[in-house]
């Protein structure tokens, strides 16, 4: 599985490489989807973080407590820490800092569990969020300046994380966690199942809408996706891909 979602990781990675290496330089300075950052936030923030994992894969947690209480603190602040570096430069630290992350996760145990943010994780599941978060940021910077970026069967990976992530969802949001069924129409028009379809809550749909409202980039009343069952509405608006969590001291 590893070796898989690193594949699939890489060739995230290189289509908003290629979004990327396009851009004109005054684009860098575009606001993102992801306010208040630039789109040069925004890959500072991808290099940042793909550091921060591949010293993660090394056995070194990353010390998001020293630069805020929370990690969308502690993110925003990494940013700031680096501010005007040029467009060029930030290219090239992000791309340098995705081959060393990969390298890391790969060439460790796949059984041995990391520390990320307030948990652990095995370095399969870690490159999965590492794919979302590309995914999701990808298009804070494709969508406000009109480029297209194709979803494609990497979304899978999304959506198996969302999914499984659920039970984590449910409590940050203060429900108690419950089993939903999820039936997704990928891009290409195959179906992806995620849980036991025996369960009483479910939800069905196109894949790419659930991924953006996993990822924060769609509101759930507006995905066009289908909720049956006691506990799929309230799945649908806690689903999540990443955590916001309070950090605690190192």
């Amino acid at each position: 599985m590893l070796d898989e979602v690193l594949e699939d990781l890489a060739a995230e990675q290189a289509a908003l490489d290629g979004v990327l290496a396009a851009l004109p330089q005054e684009q860098w300075s575009r606001r993102s989807r992801a306010a208040p950052w630039t789109v040069a936030d925004v890959v500072l923030h991808l290099a940042q973080t793909e550091e921060l994992a591949a010293a993660a894969s090394h056995g070194q947690p990353p010390p998001w407590r020293r630069y805020g209480e929370t990690v969308d603190a502690a993110m925003d602040a990494l940013v700031r820490s680096e501010p005007g570096a040029p467009p060029r430069a930030v290219l090239v630290r992000w791309r340098t800092a995705c081959v060393a992350s990969r390298a890391a996760m790969r060439a460790g145990d796949p059984e041995r569990r990391l520390r990320w943010v307030a948990s652990t994780l095995k370095p399969a599941t870690l490159a999965t969020t590492r794919l979302a978060e590309h995914w999701a940021h990808a298009l804070d910077i494709t969508e406000p300046l009109d480029v297209d970026y194709p979803d494609t069967a990497r979304l899978r990976h999304v959506a198996w994380l969302a999914h499984s992530t659920l039970p984590y969802a449910f409590r940050l949001a203060g429900h108690q966690p419950h089993p939903v069924y999820c039936e997704l129409t990928a891009p290409d028009g195959a179906t992806w199942t995620f849980g036991d379809p025996a369960v009483r809550s479910s939800i069905t749909g196109p894949a790419a809408t659930f991924c953006r409202v996993a990822a924060q980039r769609l509101a759930p009343d507006d995905a066009g996706l289908t909720t049956e069952g006691p506990h799929a509405e309230t799945a649908l608006r806690a689903l999540r891909t990443y955590a916001v969590v309070a950090l605690e001291p190192t």
